[in-house]
């Protein structure tokens, strides 16, 4: 299973333009790539940890906990990453 994290705020464009890159890029990889990957959101506004280390950089995209993005979410280096990370999960 791979975890991609969206962190962001309520009424940010940005974290909006990204969670929908996400879903779409999600929606089409491959079913037995897509069915693997657990997409989960998180707020700035409601973490104060989170906000102390991201509040500059949202919205952010972290895939099994690393950064993968921020600011900017490019659909074709996300759809590789995604890919990749199920690559790596299959073969250990």
């Amino acid at each position: 299973m791979t975890t991609l994290t969206l962190i962001g705020k309520p009424g940010c464009h940005l974290c909006d333009v990204a969670e929908q890159i996400v879903e779409t890029v999600v929606a089409d990889l491959p079913v037995r790539v897509a069915d693997r990957v657990d997409i989960e959101q998180a707020s700035i506004a409601e973490d104060a940890e989170l906000y102390a280390q991201w509040w500059e950089k949202i919205p952010v995209v972290l895939i099994d906990g690393e950064l993968h993005a921020h600011w900017r979410v490019s659909a074709d280096r996300l759809r590789a990453a995604l890919l990749a990370a199920d690559k790596e999960g299959a073969s250990s």
